[in-house]
């Protein structure tokens, strides 16, 4: 928990007042933007599917009561709240109760993923067992969908509020290259055209839709797979070299804190963009204090086979 404990020294109560939902802030980069916006002074209500209670079928450990208390301990005010987001009638409920408790939503966060362990990588979609690459389809664009359908009314009732669209990779980048599996391909793109047709509804309302993505993240899944933590990081590059530009799930909160604040955020609606470029923009850091730029460095270093070297990239 280093990386968000760091965050919430760094962050100002830029966001005081302000009401945000982030729908998949169980772990990963949902949590690390959770944490931000509780650390800027924002009340948060964290969902997501794995409870004390109850695990996912991700079966992993983290919980939306964790994040919940992250953001409280930081200064916000987390509200946990169990969700499943592909079933229209708990979401709707979700944005009831915000709508009673709190009157207003200003920044919605669309991170609901989940589909990493239904995706075979390299296989091509007539081989790809067809029931788990539709599953991802749904976890991957049904559940923004559904979420922006009940919680978009609440927030245009005040101009200036934000839809963030989590996807992995820039417009530019999905475009252009194949991102290993036909259904992941699909689903991480729909996420990036997901934000370009909200820019364009919401617009008239005063509010904006941004497609972020992370670089490689070191979230709790991806430590565990190097077998390393966010303190001894760096050991991983031994097995992958250009892990050496990975960054924290702290880093795309910060971005999303800086869109936030920024009172001509309007300016990125519809954009594509991810935390490296905002970094560049914003002046914000990652916890070590450097600003990662992965998606630069996958186009100019990996992509092009050349050595893993991150000097002018972070």
């Amino acid at each position: 928990m280093s990386c968000f404990r760091a965050t919430l020294a760094l962050m100002t109560r830029t966001l005081e007042g302000k009401v945000a939902l982030v729908a998949g802030a169980t772990r990963g980069t949902g949590r690390g933007i959770a944490v931000a916006l509780g650390a800027a002074g924002a009340t948060v209500y964290c969902t997501g599917r794995s409870t004390r209670e109850r695990r996912s079928e991700m079966n992993r450990p983290e919980t939306i009561e964790e994040t919940a208390e992250l953001v409280t301990r930081g200064g916000g005010h987390g509200i946990a709240v169990r969700v499943d987001h592909l079933e229209p009638e708990q979401v709707r409920a979700l944005v009831e109760r915000i709508r009673n408790e709190r009157g207003r939503l200003d920044i919605l966060v669309n991170d609901v993923w989940g589909g990493d362990p239904l995706t075979e990588w390299h296989v091509p979609v007539w081989k790809h067992s067809l029931d788990d690459g539709l599953r991802i389809l749904r976890l991957a664009v049904d559940t923004h969908l559904i979420t922006s359908h009940h919680a978009l009314p609440l927030l245009i009732e005040n101009p200036g509020g934000m839809v963030i669209e989590v996807t992995d990779g820039t417009l530019e980048y999905n475009t252009a290259n194949y991102r290993l599996s036909a259904f992941y391909d699909l689903a991480k793109i729909s996420v990036n055209r997901l934000a370009f047709s909200q820019a364009h509804e919401l617009r008239p309302y005063g509010c904006a839709a941004i497609s972020l993505t992370p670089g490689w993240l070191r979230s709790e899944s991806m430590l565990e797979l190097f077998g390393v933590t966010e303190e001894n990081w760096r050991d991983a590059t031994a097995e992958q070299p250009h892990f050496v530009i990975s960054e924290t799930p702290a880093y795309t909160g910060r971005a999303i804190v800086a869109l936030a604040a920024d009172e001509d955020r309007m300016r990125w609606s519809g954009q594509s963009v991810s935390s490296g470029q905002l970094a560049q923009v914003y002046g914000f850091t990652d916890v070590d204090g450097s600003r990662p730029d992965a998606w630069r460095y996958i186009e100019e270093v990996e992509s092009k086979g050349r050595p893993a070297d991150a000097t002018g990239y972070r």
